[in-house]
């Protein structure tokens, strides 16, 4: 075969060079994006959410939190404390209890709430029941219902002549009639059944749509397995509800910890201190007591605290089991 030829300098022709030059140039690589890989471009488009998100909900947290660093009456200048009313926060029982009772609304507008809808949708998704619609849209009413609405009604409901204490005066147990939301005792836990009966058509709702994604066949095959209808729940149902679960849990949760509107219209936080909350807390400082310093203060620990709650809720509910 013959050769190349030669340019008469020593140095290979241009083809030589050029076939050299193929063989030892690496070839450009063509990067090619997969299917719904994330582009640079996309942050241009979250960008407008974004800013509105910093300006109207960060900027004022951040506010706040400065805030809480004076001694400020809302009038007149304020005196920097620093963390001060931080430690007031944690040293003052009034506050401290407060939290408390948060954490006990918790029960009432979360846990309960929860266990009876898992309940009541498994029968419902299960059984033949007809008007299983109008149950659920009932069921569902107290959500769309005004907070301000619903506390004047159940004022009305808990009052010593209302219709609770005419009920059980009607069947023989007016041994347990009481001005509910005047005891000391019972005026939590009876505002905690309103919280019970206003967030339990949620979760049924939301339980009742994530028992339809669950295929029918693990169904079938846990049957016939023998499995029990109890056994079948926690088999089958319960594992398939951890993403609504967790949904639940948060949103219950979160408005456990910062109700306000309830309380506020039907006890003001009374009577004494029994019904009082961080959010009335915060209310009573900023607009009554002139404590602003000490009322941002309050508002940050609580919303540091609904973030860590709901934080902890969601990595402990929606994990993966087979991790």
């Amino acid at each position: 075969m013959a050769a190349p030829p030669s340019t008469g300098t020593g140095a290979p022709s241009p083809s030589a060079r050029a076939a050299g030059g193929d063989a030892e140039r690496p070839v450009p690589r063509v990067r090619v994006r997969a299917p719904g890989e994330p582009r640079k471009v996309a942050y241009l488009y979250l960008a407008p959410a974004f800013l509105f998100y910093l300006l109207f909900a960060f900027g004022p947290l951040v506010y706040t939190a400065w805030l809480s660093l004076f001694d400020w009456d809302g009038l007149t200048v304020g005196t920097w404390t620093g963390l001060d009313n931080y430690r007031k926060v944690l040293s003052d029982p009034d506050i401290r209890a407060s939290f408390v009772h948060s954490f006990e609304l918790i029960f009432f507008y979360a846990i309960l709430p929860v266990l009876l809808g898992l309940f009541l949708a498994s029968v419902i998704a299960h059984g033949r029941a007809r008007g299983v619609t109008f149950f659920r849209a009932v069921l569902f009413l107290p959500q769309t219902v005004a907070t301000v609405v619903v506390a004047i009604a159940w004022v009305w409901i808990y009052a010593p002549d209302g219709p609770l204490n005419e009920g059980l005066r009607a069947i023989g147990l007016g041994g347990l009639t009481r001005s509910w939301l005047g005891d000391f005792t019972w005026a939590l836990p009876a505002l905690g059944m309103v919280g019970t009966w206003v967030t339990f058509g949620l979760c049924l709702v939301l339980f009742l749509a994530g028992i339809q994604k669950i295929p029918h066949t693990l169904y079938e095959a846990a049957r016939v397995d023998g499995a029990s209808h109890f056994r079948e729940f926690f088999a089958v149902t319960l594992p398939g509800l951890r993403g609504e679960l967790a949904v639940a849990l948060t949103l219950t949760v979160i408005t456990a910890l910062r109700t306000f509107d309830l309380i506020y219209v039907s006890t003001n936080g009374g009577p004494g201190t029994s019904t009082t909350v961080p959010s009335v807390l915060v209310y009573q400082n900023a607009f009554s007591n002139g404590r602003v310093g000490l009322a941002a203060a309050v508002a940050v620990v609580l919303t540091a605290l609904i973030f860590v709650v709901a934080f902890g809720i969601t990595r402990l509910v929606d994990r993966d089991p087979a991790r």
